[in-house]
């Protein structure tokens, strides 16, 4: 047996060879979990490439290898005794690679075929370089193949190869790009493997068991304290009671962990990751000899830095009045990201290098950074690499809060000035983007900047976010809307515009008492309203165009006050960002999805002209022909923007080579369109948005006298539904709990819901539900079967499991739930369980669902 450190270029380059996983190995089963660890360490090496600083590669873990039965002199064949889910996932991504450069760059795409992917000049399974197992190989060869070669959608392989097309356009992103030959580099030069080749006779699953038979892991700061103490033979105890201790009682062990990563940061070390604290502390130590006294004296910043850092864990330990409202407000947006700033800041402050109203300054300009750059949607994923430089990158020839200012004003900052934010808070879709506490963050400060006399107390009220134009308009809201309609658009499609817009929201306690009705009886119960905002509202004669765009105006003109803008003159980039957005969300969508210019338009803030306009002058956009007009057909005036190969000019080809069923006018299939708002849920991560922030409650009231939460539901239900599919809904309910399942009201930001909750009641955060019910909102009940959500809960992160889920769902008459919804959160009608044999399949449906949950915990 031989083992040595190699690469993967090094692995599969050179001579024609293959890799063979063998047919007793498990399938591809890499989530994005997995995937996204593995992007980052990419990216990571990418970085380092870039600045072209000496720094080591990254171990990505061994691979077993053993001389096939099939091997020969002129084609040498391996078995991957272990290892296979890093090969398939590399070759997964340099297939996305060179996908996503093959319309600019052919011949390099090409050339990433030939070195890493295929075997040229060999047909059939020896064409490829990596051979899996048969259950992946088919979606596997169609992967390597190509984008002309029809996919197929689901399975794991699909999903990492979607991964990476995704995370290649975010990495297009003007405000943190990256060389896409860079990441190819990192990918095959810069990830070690260490390769075991076997021998013939040698016992290669004796190898493999001992590579992974690993017991409980350390963390890094389980490991950094011992390597700490073993080196104080004689001031051991005395350091451990006088600074370890306190430390230690004083903050959880996931926090000390965070606080000797910050304290690496702070002393220099910009580029660490929490994962290589260890090895990043202790090869600062040895760089010399290692002293009792140096261990010592870095225990004890470490105990000084600990009572500081408590203050952004625990805001109400700060003293100074208005530094706590600023870290109050940093610890709602739950921005952990900027604590290597905050710190440093909190520390110059204890120095005496600047004052409290210095440091609350400072702050306000973090605050500014992080809340600007979320109502223009500016994507979030290089922010720690922004606060994690600033110890590093912080002026030394200004006042710490001037430098500041100046350093997060840079151009590649992306700090978005008074203009961008006046128009973003005009036409951006603002309650589609961003947290939902930071959403009611943003509009809690502009009511607190009106200033009453008698201000609400945020934290004792019950407040949620309110859309005063409902997204689920009755006729007399459509009649409105139809008033301000010019230009062709409809009165849909001016709803769609504004629905999510800021100045269509605010606050209230009484949500479901608004729910969606006209607008003369919401101003009844706005005017009674406690908050300034709302009362402005209900002060206004009609509810449309005009006074939302108004309301707009007034709101950014607070907005600029609140929160300082950057610097001029500083340099800003081109503001190219919406368009970006637009290649993310299309490189998103499943397969068997289309969308239309005005959902798209309506996602972005823009306009479906210009959308149009953009899509067919810039080569190289994902899935750009699968953009619609409304009615599912190919748009006039679509053409392609870059050359194609023969036949490929048949848009309709393509679309149904990508899963869009026609219908018999050969439009699109419309139960296929994924919406603004299905659009904003494809880029929004697996979170489920609705219920976060909520809790919930089996039918228990708000506060003495009111109604309960499970009464309010029915009685929404009862509103809107017929009495036949109320009872169903009873039925459904008592099924769920006589399964063992209990059913949970929310209290939040929807009108009312119910979910088919399994695990400890009234503790959703441990428990997994499949279906969400909400009443009508003039159209009938609805159902929405949480696949989004469930992709991030074991069992369910097999995507298997997901669509046994949906099949099941589908046998129901009258639900059909296209495969291409399957990474999204469907609906189908509650009207449809009247018909008792749908009752009795989703009984059926429900069962199998906790039978899986409840299996998970012996597999």
């Amino acid at each position: 047996m031989q083992a040595k450190e190699t690469l993967f270029a090094d692995l599969v380059q050179g001579r024609a060879q293959q890799f063979q996983v063998p047919l007793y190995q498990r399938t591809y089963s890499w989530t994005e979990k997995q995937l996204g660890q593995l992007w980052g360490d990419i990216l990571e090496q990418a970085e380092l490439l870039q600045s072209r600083e000496k720094a080591s590669t990254h171990f990505l873990g061994s691979v077993v290898l053993a001389p096939s039965p099939q091997n020969e002199a002129t084609f040498p064949r391996w078995l991957v005794v272990d290892g296979q889910q890093r090969l398939t996932t590399l070759s997964i991504a340099l297939a996305a690679i060179r996908d996503h450069i093959a319309d600019a760059e052919p011949d390099e795409a090409e050339r990433i075929d030939e070195e890493y992917l295929i075997n040229k000049r060999k047909s059939g399974n020896d064409y490829f370089r990596l051979l899996p197992t048969q259950a992946d190989r088919p979606q596997f060869a169609e992967h390597v193949r190509g984008p002309r070669a029809k996919q197929t959608a689901g399975g794991s392989v699909a999903t990492a190869y979607a991964f990476f097309r995704r995370k290649l356009v975010e990495a297009a992103d003007p405000a943190a790009p990256q060389d896409v030959f860079r990441i190819e580099q990192a990918i095959t030069s810069r990830l070690t493997l260490v390769a075991v080749t076997a021998e013939r006779g040698d016992n290669v699953h004796r190898i493999f068991e001992s590579l992974n038979n690993t017991g409980l892991k350390l963390s890094q700061a389980d490991l950094l304290r011992n390597y700490l103490f073993m080196r104080l033979p004689t001031r051991g105890e005395h350091v451990y009671e006088t600074y370890w201790l306190p430390l230690q009682d004083s903050l959880s062990n996931d926090e000390l962990e965070q606080l000797m990563w910050l304290q690496l940061v702070l002393d220099g070390d910009d580029r660490v990751r929490r994962q290589d604290l260890y090895a990043a502390q202790q090869q600062r130590f040895e760089r010399g000899e290692v002293r009792e006294e140096e261990i010592e004296a870095y225990i004890r910043e470490l105990h000084r830095r600990g009572a500081l850092f408590r203050r952004l864990l625990h805001p109400d330990e700060e003293p100074d009045a208005a530094v706590r409202a600023h870290l109050r407000r940093l610890d709602t947006w739950q921005a952990q990201v900027t604590y290597p700033a905050l710190l440093l800041l909190l520390e110059r402050r204890e120095r005496g290098e600047i004052d409290s109203a210095d440091t609350a300054r400072a702050m306000s300009y973090i605050e500014s950074f992080l809340v600007r750059r979320m109502i223009c949607r500016v994507p979030t994923n290089n922010l720690n690499r922004i606060f994690q430089a600033v110890p590093g990158q912080l002026p030394l020839d200004v006042p710490v809060a001037d430098g500041l200012h100046q350093l997060l004003s840079a151009n590649n900052r992306f700090w978005p000035d008074d203009e961008e934010l006046r128009e973003k808070i005009r036409t951006a879709p603002f309650y589609q983007y961003g947290r939902w506490h930071q959403r009611k963050l943003v509009l809690q400060r502009l009511e607190e900047s009106y200033e009453h006399p008698e201000p609400v107390d945020f934290a004792a009220a019950q407040l949620t976010i309110e859309h005063v134009m409902p997204q689920s308009p009755g006729s007399e809201w459509i009649r409105m809307l139809s008033e301000d309609v010019a230009d062709g658009e409809s009165a849909e499609d001016l709803h769609s515009r504004l629905q999510h817009t800021l100045g269509n929201l605010t606050l209230t306690g009484v949500n479901s008492e608004l729910s969606n009705h006209p607008f003369e009886r919401k101003q009844d119960l706005l005017q009674g309203s406690h908050l300034e905002m709302n009362r402005r509202i209900a002060a206004t004669e009609r509810w449309s165009e005009r006074e939302i765009l108004a309301r707009a105006d007034e709101l950014a003109d607070r907005a600029i006050a609140l929160w300082p803008a950057p610097l001029r003159g500083v340099g800003r980039a081109e503001r190219s960002r919406d368009w970006q957005l637009a290649h993310q969300v299309l490189a998103a969508l499943p397969h068997g999805t289309w969308t239309s210019y005005g959902d798209l338009a309506a996602f972005l803030g823009s306009g479906a002209q210009a959308v149009g306009n953009h899509l067919a002058n810039t080569p190289g956009v994902a899935f750009a022909y699968r953009v619609l007009t409304s009615e599912g057909k190919v748009s006039d005036g679509f053409r392609w923007a870059a050359p194609q190969d023969t036949g490929s000019d048949d848009v309709r080809a393509r679309l149904a080579a990508d899963g869009i069923r026609f219908t018999t006018t050969g439009a699109a299939d419309p139960a296929q369109r994924l919406t603004a708002d299905d659009l904003a849920a494809l880029l929004a991560g697996t979170d489920d948005d609705r219920m976060d922030g909520e809790d919930t409650a089996q039918g228990t009231a708000e506060a003495p006298g009111e109604e309960t939460r499970s009464e309010r539901f029915f009685r929404q239900l009862i509103a809107d539904d017929s009495s036949e599919t109320v009872e169903v809904v009873r039925a459904l309910f008592a099924r769920w709990e006589k399964l063992g399942g209990w059913v949970g009201h929310g209290a939040g930001r929807v009108i009312t819901s119910a979910f088919l909750m399994l695990g400890e009641a009234g503790a959703p955060g441990r428990g997994i539900w499949p279906l969400t019910l909400y009443p009508g909102s003039g159209r009938g009940g609805t159902a929405q079967v949480v696949f989004q959500y469930l992709a991030a809960r074991e069992p369910f992160t097999d995507r298997a499991l997901r669509a046994e889920l949906l099949g099941r769902l589908n046998e129901l008459e009258g639900v059909d739930i296209p495969d291409g919804k399957l990474e999204l959160h469907p609906s189908f009608r509650l009207s449809v369980l009247e018909k008792e044999h749908n009752l009795e399949l989703i009984a059926q449906t429900l069962a199998w669902f906790r039978d899986r949950w409840q299996e998970r915990g012996a597999s």
